[in-house]
């Protein structure tokens, strides 16, 4: 019984010299980010290797910071209020789920950047913005929608224009 307090005490003597549990994870954690952080590619490298995929873009150089912003033209399709509106609540229910699972796949494929309705009720239902090389693209991509098949929206689209890399705030 005694050597039992004796070894938690020394145990407990040990651990109190020890690093802080918690600074132990920040080293390793920032141990990892540094073995694991990977190349920046250069503004150079991104732009030949979009350009070499058929991308349209141009740069200029910021006044105030001096970096160079590479702008990239994107494809907006505005998600419209079809003609045919006529299912009944559980095929549009079932349209509505397939319409979800198509941007998924489109996100997760890389195609498309950021989706999401209007909050509004007007003929403009959402939107979707698509990261691909032409607007012919875009449009196939946007057509390939199961709502948009069924009449229940139309698309079109807008060639836009963004600073590529630059995130929503």
């Amino acid at each position: 019984m005694k050597s039992n307090i004796i070894a938690l005490s020394l145990l407990a003597t040990f651990l109190s010299c020890n690093t802080p549990k918690e600074k132990k994870e920040i080293i390793s954690v920032e141990k990892k980010e540094e073995i694991t952080q990977p190349k920046k590619e250069s503004v150079a490298e991104l732009k030949k290797k979009l350009t070499d995929k058929g991308y349209q873009l141009f740069d200029y150089v910021d006044e105030e910071t001096g970096d160079t912003v590479l702008m990239q033209q994107y494809y907006i399709a505005f998600l419209k209020r079809g003609n045919n509106r006529s299912q009944s609540k559980a095929e549009a229910d079932s349209l509505q789920k397939l319409h979800l699972a198509h941007l998924g796949n489109m996100y997760n494929k890389g195609f498309a950047d950021i989706s999401g309705p209007f909050g509004d009720d007007g003929d403009i239902r959402g939107i979707t913005i698509y990261n691909v090389p032409t607007q012919k693209m875009a449009d196939s991509l946007a057509n390939m929608d199961p709502m948009v098949k069924a009449g229940r929206l139309q698309i079109e689209i807008h060639p836009w224009w963004a600073a590529k890399g630059f995130s929503l705030r």
